[in-house]
């Protein structure tokens, strides 16, 4: 294991979480793409690429359980750079089939890719608020089938963790107006490249 790349790799995940955690307690992170959130998710994953690019994905016996943890969170984080969050999902693809990474970390990131492109998830990770003003699953793919899914990777039924996103999500600032919400995260995904304008 090389130690000098797994304190790398944690302390990029530390950055990401104490930047969410101080915008959150402040509640200017509910309201878009918080401009400092984004320059912390862009930063660490020209980072990561770089790793990447001369080490290959970061496995467990390379970074350790939790080095390799973070840099599949660097990879979830990494909204604005559809590029690179799909050359990721491959190789934790790829590393997931060596049991080098852990299956649910590919399963989160598809997830994540296919909600930013505006198509239903397979396994129920992404969450966002819905027009009765809770924390619920984005769309699912044949949603009888998730929980078969989601146990499949190890993941708990899919009512567990909406109960336990609701939970949370009561401590945080509900957008005021989620029309609008939902309206300004399409216009970003299709700046950014996620979706064609015609897109839902």
């Amino acid at each position: 294991m090389d130690e000098g790349l797994r304190e790398q790799l944690l302390a990029m995940a530390r950055h990401d979480l104490d930047v969410r955690t101080r915008l959150a307690d402040d509640g200017s992170l509910f309201e878009g793409y918080h401009p400092e959130m984004q320059a912390v998710h862009d930063a660490n994953a020209t980072a990561l690429d770089a790793i990447i690019a001369e080490r290959g994905w970061p496995s467990v016996a390379l970074a350790g359980t939790d080095g390799e943890e973070a840099a599949w969170l660097v990879a979830q984080h990494a909204i604005g750079q559809p590029g690179f969050q799909r050359r990721c999902l491959a190789l934790l693809e790829a590393a997931a089939a060596r049991d080098e990474a852990p299956g649910w970390q590919p399963a989160y990131l598809a997830d994540r890719i296919r909600s930013l492109e505006g198509r239903p998830q397979l396994y129920g990770t992404q969450f966002d608020w819905d027009e009765k003003g809770l924390m619920s699953p984005l769309p699912i793919e044949a949603p009888d089938e998730v929980d078969a899914r989601r146990a499949a990777i190890g993941l708990a039924p899919l009512a567990e963790t909406t109960a336990k996103h609701r939970r949370n999500a009561a401590a945080e600032t509900r957008p005021a107006d989620l029309a609008r919400r939902k309206r300004e995260m399409h216009e970003w995904a299709v700046r950014t490249g996620w979706r064609s304008p015609a897109a839902p």
